[in-house]
C-alpha cells in the first residue's frame, strides 16, 4: 500500500526558534502516528539551526513503538552519515543540497556524482537501511539510480505542487513519464514537495508509488481545520490505494 509520510521540517523550526523548546517534535511527531500516518520524514540541517541530529533516534524509536517508518533525509555529509549509520531509520533519501536549507532545492545530477554515491549507498545498505535518490521528475535517465544502487528515487514535486497552477496539467504528464521510468528500472517511487490534499487526488492516481510526503502544506491546512481532520483525511485517501506491485 501507498505509505503516507509526515514531514517534521517545520515543527523543528517551530522547536529551535529563539532557542525554546516552543514545541517539541517528538510530540507531534507522536500525535500524526496515532492520527494513522505510516511514517515520518525528518531532514536535520548541517548547521543544527532547523532540525538536528539529536532528534533522530528518539523519532527512530517513537517509528518502532507505532510500526511506522522513519525517512531522514540529507546531503551526505560526514557527520550526516553517521549519524544516519548509527540510528539506523528505515530510509534515508540523499538529497542534493550542500548548503544548509530546511528544504530541498533540487534533485541529483546522478551521472555528474556517481562515484560518491555508489560509494554511500554501499555503506547504507550495509547498514540494512533503504536508500532513496531525490530527483527532479524531469530527470531522463533514471538507470543511474539503479546502477548506483538505489532502491527508490523519490521525485520532486515542487512544480507540481507549488509550481504554475496553468501548468498543472503538463506538469502531471511529466510526472507520470517519470513513475513509469523509474519502475522500468525496478526502482520504488515515492513522491514529495510541496503537496496538500488538492495535489494529493491527482497524485494517488499514479501506479505504485510506495510513499508520498506532506509538509508545510499539511500544517497550514491543520491550522485552518484541525490537524485531527486533517490527517485523518490525508490517511483515509492514501489507504484507498490499492496495493503496489513493484519495489
Amino acid at each position: 500500500m501507498t505509505k503516507l509520510s509526515v514531514n517534521l521540517n517545520k515543527i523543528a523550526i517551530l522547536k529551535n526558534w529563539r532557542g525554546k523548546n516552543f514545541r517539541d517534535v517528538q510530540g507531534f511527531a507522536t500525535r500524526c502516528l496515532e492520527l494513522g500516518a505510516h511514517g515520518l520524514t525528518f531532514q536535520p540541517s548541517k548547521n543544527q539551526k532547523y532540525a538536528r541530529y539529536g532528534d533522530i533516534e528518539p523519532l527512530v524509536h517513537l517509528c518502532k513503538e507505532y510500526g511506522g517508518e522513519l525517512n531522514v533525509e540529507g546531503y551526505p555529509a560526514v557527520e550526516f552519515l553517521n549519524a544516519v549509520k548509527q540510528w539506523q531509520p528505515a530510509q534515508c533519501t540523499l538529497m542534493a543540497d550542500a548548503v544548509d536549507s530546511p528544504d530541498a532545492e533540487y534533485g541529483w545530477d546522478i551521472g555528474k556524482h556517481a562515484t560518491m554515491l555508489k560509494e554511500v549507498i554501499a555503506e547504507l545498505k550495509a547498514a540494512n537501511i533503504r536508500t532513496s535518490l531525490y530527483v527532479n521528475f524531469d530527470y531522463g535517465n533514471m538507470a543511474q539510480a539503479r546502477q548506483v544502487g538505489a532502491d527508490r528515487v523519490k521525485l520532486c514535486t515542487r512544480t507540481y505542487g507549488g509550481g504554475d497552477s496553468d501548468k498543472g496539467g503538463e506538469n502531471f504528464a511529466a510526472l507520470q513519464k517519470a513513475v513509469e521510468r523509474a519502475h522500468g528500472e525496478g526502482l520504488g517511487v515515492s513522491v514529495g514537495h510541496d503537496l496538500n490534499l488538492e495535489h494529493l487526488v491527482g497524485l494517488l492516481k499514479l501506479p505504485d508509488i510506495r510513499e508520498v510526503s506532506v509538509g508545510p502544506a499539511m500544517l497550514l491546512e491543520s491550522i485552518q481545520f484541525g490537524i485531527d481532520k486533517v490527517i485523518g483525511r490525508y490517511v483515509q485517501m492514501v489507504n484507498a490505494v490499492k496495493k503496489f506491485k513493484t519495489r
